[in-house]
């Protein structure tokens, strides 16, 4: 034991220098073979950016990414083998400006990065709202000559607005821009939304929904209004027992505005269909009216429809029964009938829940002397039902005192 120790220990200082010099030289040749510098850049990305949160700048790219590889991948490297991030996840919207460390990786294990520039970068963000705004429609450039426009009519009143909060609160309006055709033909067509502000001005990045609304201009020749009837459409079936009893609307005409080869040939201004599917009640709606193309309503072209809905109401004949009320137990009665045949009317409903119960009409003989007596019979009925008619009517009840027994 002690023999190999000598062995090992002889010229210790050679050796350990030897080893020295040979690792040097072994790391020098290695590093200088595999350290390489990627000519290219890669464009830096966020990761864990919340919902709520947008960016008004651009990441931009990172460069000089100094890295070490086997050199059997030196021709393969691109820069799809590197990641840049920058990590949002502990960011605060509110503050504007936030400077975020950089970070970069290779996406094959058999590389490592060393170093690349810039490892910080400043970021400029902002928080994400949503807002709703009126939609406006206005005429681009001026009206061919010989032309008049009628009122711009736009399908929809708002549209919803969504980006950076600093940039939505800036917006006024979605404004449609429309042209006319100096041809004269109808404007009726889908247009696209943008965002502006108070000036008129385009502010961007803004997401608009819906993107596109539609927008119709009547454009007018020869102009000329005519009074007519609104006449309402109706459509669909009430619910089960229930029927259509009046419709009515308000205002009963309107004025309208158009050329007048348009206008010669219209007798009524039909409204949009009102829709009384299942209806078990009433039905009141504001609606516009369904003009021709190239007329339009004066005013806001909408009107008033009431559709009144009632149950639907039958008869059915029932056969009753006779009781008295009010007899006293020292008389006699004595009925020209015991049973009558009554027709019942009220709603198809309440007419089903009857039939099939036992029926009984009621004659009031309270105070009533001797003798034959009319009596009209009367029916407890709930309510929607009512009597219609009697068979026979009046019953004659005859009263009389009791037969004394022989003694």
């Amino acid at each position: 034991m002690r023999r190999a120790l000598r062995l090992i220990v002889h010229n210790w200082p050679l050796k350990v220098g030897a080893l020295a010099l040979s690792t040097l030289l072994y790391g020098g040749l290695v590093l200088s073979q595999t350290t390489k510098d990627f000519p290219g850049s890669v464009p830096i990305e966020t990761i864990n950016q919340a919902s709520d949160v947008t960016l008004l700048s651009g990441l931009g790219d990172v460069s000089q990414i100094r890295y070490v590889a086997p050199a059997d991948l030196g021709l393969r490297i691109d820069s799809r083998t590197f990641k840049a991030t920058v990590d949002l996840a502990n960011v605060d919207p509110s503050a504007g400006h936030v400077l975020a460390d950089v970070h970069v990786v290779a996406l094959d294990e058999r590389v490592q990065v060393l170093g690349f520039e810039p490892t910080q970068i400043t970021i400029e963000l902002d928080r994400v709202t949503t807002h709703s705004v009126p939609i406006v429609a206005t005429i681009v450039g001026t009206v061919p000559p010989g032309l008049d426009l009628g009122s711009i009519v736009v399908d929809q009143p708002n549209a919803t607005v969504t980006g950076p909060e600093s940039i939505i609160s800036k917006v006024a309006n979605a404004l449609a821009r429309v042209t006319i055709d100096p041809s004269g033909i109808d404007f009726d067509r889908m247009v696209d939304l943008v965002a502006v502000d108070s000036a008129g001005n385009q502010l961007t990045p803004v997401d608009i929904e819906p993107t596109s609304v539609r927008v119709r201009v009547p454009v007018f020749t020869d102009r000329r209004t005519k009074t007519v009837p609104i006449a309402s459409v109706v459509v669909g079936t009430p619910a089960a027992g229930f029927e259509v009893a009046s419709v009515s609307v308000n205002p009963i005409t309107v004025q309208v505005e158009g050329d007048a080869n348009d206008l010669a040939s219209l007798q009524q201004a039909d409204t949009q269909p009102v829709s009384v599917s299942g209806a078990s009640s009433d039905v009141i709606q504001r609606i516009a009216l369904d003009l021709p193309g190239g007329v339009q309503a004066l005013g806001d072209g909408t009107v008033e429809v009431t559709v009144r809905i009632r149950p639907v109401t039958s008869t059915r004949v029932f056969e009753a029964g006779l009781v008295l009320v009010g007899a006293s137990p020292d008389h006699e009665y004595s009925l020209s009938t015991d049973r009558v045949v009554v027709t019942i009317g009220g709603s198809v409903a309440d007419l089903d829940r009857l039939s099939g119960a036992t029926l009984v009409l009621t004659l009031d003989v309270t105070g009533l002397g001797d003798g034959d007596h009319k009596i009209v019979p009367t029916a407890n009925l709930t309510t929607g039902l009512s009597l219609v008619g009697l068979s026979p009517s009046p019953i004659i009840v005859t009263i009389s005192a009791p037969t004394p027994s022989p003694s």
